[in-house]
């Protein structure tokens, strides 16, 4: 589009695009925030089609022309909501995020929504992970407890992972967690379960890439309980900066590449004889707080990939 204006779309408190949005206005580059999730309540959208999409988005601070769009990121917006006493409350909230991101679409993007959200699926990401060479473990997807117990008696011990974030409340998160084969019930038919062979590890490492730069980051838990998974404990973490080996750090560019992401953050296992094993990606990854422990320079290199558009 030729614009001069990067647009984060994040929710109010979001101290990783924070980050950004300041390196961004040092360099004197325009930035316009705003959070799809207050639409069509404080955010309104007017956008007429010719030859291509024009118009604007406004919030109740500023006002961004769709044309001036040299980037967006889509970093952590909120959902669309419509109160419940709004007349065909669920018609309503359709309507609102079909036309929104119907508009947003055609924006440039540093990860486009509709490709982080392909990009998710964990099973998608093991299946490009093995593509492109990388290790990963024996996996079993099912809700058949039968299944379930013949895997961990052919790849014990076993652990469970959550398909998705794993959030059932304010305080109540599903990490992965070791799994007792006698537990493995009649439950297990509920629904799907993703459960996997437990990888010796030495070690963890955080990956993020941006545009093809890696920025690699050893995580050593400190616990057993992060051992286990590493977010459940973060307190008792020690981390320092790493480097993957080359032909790791092609494959991962080649993930990237598959996956059609400029942004994501992978996690691997590193075991005790050096083997770098696959464990999933987060095409919308947190990091900041690996670059506070790091130093990593992560907030400059998003700031580069998106500065760099207002000047193609």
């Amino acid at each position: 589009m030729g614009g001069h204006t990067v647009v984060v779309f994040t929710g109010e408190f979001d101290v990783t695009a924070d980050a950004v949005i300041v390196e961004l206005e040092r360099r004197g580059i325009p930035v316009f925030r705003c959070d799809p999730g207050a639409f069509p309540s404080t955010v309104v959208l007017g956008a007429r089609f010719g030859d291509c999409w024009t118009g604007y988005l406004r919030t109740d601070r500023r006002t961004v022309d769709v044309a001036d769009v040299a980037c967006a990121w889509w970093r952590r917006p909120t959902p669309i909501t419509v109160p419940a006493d709004v007349p065909h409350a669920e018609w309503v909230r359709a309507e609102a995020v079909a036309g929104l991101r119907g508009v947003l679409a055609v924006l440039p993007w540093l990860n486009h929504p509709d490709d982080i959200r392909a990009a998710e699926h964990k099973p998608v990401q093991l299946a490009t992970a093995a593509q492109v060479g990388l290790p990963v473990p024996a996996t079993l997807l099912t809700n058949d407890p039968a299944e379930a117990r013949a895997f961990a008696q052919a790849y014990g011990p076993i652990i469970y992972k959550s398909l998705t974030m794993g959030i059932l409340g304010e305080d109540k998160v599903i990490y992965a967690r070791p799994v007792d084969p006698a537990t493995l019930d009649d439950g297990v038919a509920v629904t799907a379960h993703l459960f996997q062979q437990q990888v010796d590890k030495a070690y963890e490492l955080r990956v993020t890439v941006v545009d093809g730069s890696v920025f690699t980051a050893r995580i050593d838990a400190l616990t057993e309980k992060g051992r286990a998974d590493w977010r459940a404990d973060y307190r008792n973490l020690r981390y320092s900066v790493d480097t993957l080996p080359e032909e790791v750090a092609d494959k991962v560019r080649r993930f990237v590449t598959l996956r059609r992401l400029r942004f994501a953050a992978l996690d691997f296992v590193v075991t005790p004889d050096g083997e770098h094993v696959f464990l999933e990606a987060n095409p919308n990854g947190q990091w900041a707080w690996i670059e506070h422990e790091t130093g990593l320079p992560i907030a400059a290199a998003i700031a580069d990939a998106l500065e760099g558009a207002t000047h193609d």
